[in-house]
């Protein structure tokens, strides 16, 4: 995709905006619709991704929009933000895609009655039996049990016993010699502590949720040009 101005362009740099942007790519600029691309890429795909639920899916469908979405930067209005606009050109493509996924679904009878080994077994197998689940119970578990061995002493011994154990406020008492009121006290604590220690957690997670790390971020700008340039077209042939 040339482009098709005469002189050399300004370089593009953290400063350029999107407005500018915009026109450098609309005549079919690469290096300008690539900007575009690493300014939005995140925030695109975890749109796709929480529409979608599928890190694969969700980077083909960013890419299709993404095409979709250079074909038809000449008829962007800059009154809207220019990531709005990508957002709902992202969103429209997931969910085609997903009306797309339901329509093949199997319906409940043909599948009861199907001789497909995987079919039967995604019916009659228990979920906690399936890999995927025991696996992120054990990560669960290693960390409900990391943070309960960050209680003090006293909050986590009793912890366990009512919590872990399922002893009740009185045998807790009387194994620890210590009156009921301190049980209950103790384990009301811990379990305060257990849920500020798991929030936090959570919310550093949070950034981290539907990781895009720059391996990603490349893969999916090398692959819109690649199909751009498969369909041997840019925006400017529209």
């Amino acid at each position: 995709m040339p482009n098709p101005q005469h002189q050399t362009p300004a370089p593009i740099s953290p400063q350029t905006t999107d407005a500018e942007l915009v026109s450098r790519a609309a005549l079919g600029d690469e290096a300008a619709f690539e900007a575009i691309m690493r300014r939005n890429n995140r925030l695109l795909f975890r749109t796709a991704r929480s529409i979608l639920k599928s890190d694969g899916e969700a980077e083909d469908a960013l890419q299709e929009a993404y095409l979709r979405a250079w074909r038809a930067l000449k008829d962007f209005r800059s009154e809207a933000r220019l990531s709005t606009w990508l957002v709902r050109i992202v969103v429209n493509e997931a969910l085609a895609r997903l009306k797309r996924k339901d329509a093949q679904v199997i319906p409940l009878d043909a599948a009861m009655t199907s001789i497909d080994p995987d079919i039967q077994a995604s019916l009659t197998d228990h979920p906690d039996r399936r890999p995927e689940h025991s696996a992120m119970r054990a990560q669960m578990r290693k960390l409900l049990e990391d943070r309960i061995d960050l209680l003090p002493e006293d909050f986590r011994t009793v912890f366990v016993l009512r919590a872990v154990e399922e002893m009740s406020v009185k045998e807790v008492a009387l194994a620890l010699a210590i009156p009921e009121a301190t049980v209950r006290t103790r384990f009301f604590r811990a379990r305060g502590i257990l849920r500020e220690g798991l929030a936090s957690q959570i919310d550093v997670a949070l950034n981290d949720a539907f990781s895009f790390d720059g391996a990603r971020c490349d893969r999916i700008i090398a692959g819109v040009f690649a199909r751009a340039s498969a369909e041997g077209s840019s925006p400017q042939d529209i």
